[in-house]
């Protein structure tokens, strides 16, 4: 039977168990019902026989984490256009001078996890995020130590093979870009757009099939522009507002009219926009209404 005492060590690591679910996942609803359904189970746990309450609860959240990814394995091979991570709105205390943190949370990062497989993931944020021993990390995943290791190598090399290196504009800098793009791209002015673009930049929008967006990413700095200017055109606007919010430790607009309209998560590097990840799937959008706390 749950105990005051269950509730206490669940809660104080929650943020903690919230990140590692959310970065093998990549949905915050999803996450969510992980972390439920494993309280449950870690309610029904004899406390004396928990030699590190940490350890023990990041193991139990990864094991029900990829009972969820097999679950879901179907839904994700019949979706429709570009799959997104769920928008992940962080809430005031939400970690961000830690770099390794907000790296690890990055919209980049997580649709890189997403070439790995699900045990890689696992054991590479169990082990490069969260630095468990290998031991931990082994009985999380259901292999041995050995195994466990291999599978981490095998991981580290595919991310370092293809990963950006993670360079956070300070605070100053990405308002200001921030507030000069939205300044161009309501106003139509599409030098001053252009201008903040990386010549590669690109834009990828998830629908889901459940909204208008670009089937494919778009590729370019005049051909994002067009479909900036497009969403932004000022009769358009007239029925909406903008709101600035922090997502995946992220710059991100949020359009919304009657409804939410749709999320944009903007990447910034060497003082260009480098790329836009736009979430229009109304399923997805439910999560930016609940802040979520990250730690590790």
């Amino acid at each position: 039977m749950t105990t005051d005492e269950h509730a206490e060590r669940f809660t104080l690591l929650r943020p903690l168990l919230f990140t590692i679910v959310y970065e093998i996942l990549g949905s915050a609803t999803d996450s969510d019902d992980v972390l439920q359904n494993s309280y449950l189970r870690w309610a029904e746990v004899d406390l004396a026989t928990v030699r590190d309450t940490k350890s023990y609860l990041a193991q139990l959240v990864t094991r029900q984490a990829l009972n969820a990814v097999r679950t879901n394995a179907r839904r994700r091979e019949d979706y429709v256009g570009p799959w997104l991570p769920e928008p992940l709105l962080l809430d005031a205390n939400d970690a961000s001078a830690d770099v390794l943190l907000a790296e690890s949370v990055s919209m980049a990062m997580l649709v890189l996890f997403e070439t790995l497989t699900p045990d890689e993931r696992a054991v590479f944020v169990l082990r490069e995020v969260f630095g468990f021993e290998f031991r931990d990390i082994a009985t999380a995943v259901g292999k041995p130590v050995a195994t466990a290791r291999q599978v981490a190598h095998r991981a580290r090399e595919h991310v370092r093979a293809r990963r950006r290196r993670f360079e956070p504009a300070d605070a100053v800098t990405t308002a200001q870009i921030t507030e000069q793009f939205l300044t161009a791209a309501t106003t139509g002015d599409l030098d001053g757009l252009l201008s903040l673009l990386a010549p590669d930049v690109a834009w990828t929008a998830d629908s889901g099939g459940k909204a208008t967006a670009a089937r494919r990413p778009v590729v370019g700095a005049e051909k994002v522009a067009a479909v900036l200017m497009s969403l932004f055109r000022l009769e358009r606007l007239a029925n909406l507002r903008i709101e600035k919010v922090n997502c995946n430790s992220t710059p991100t607009l949020v359009l919304r009219g009657e409804r939410l309209e749709g999320v944009f998560l903007i990447e910034i590097a060497d003082g260009r926009i480098t790329n836009f990840y736009a979430i229009r799937n109304p399923d997805k959008l439910l999560a930016v209404g609940v802040p979520r706390q990250i730690g590790r």
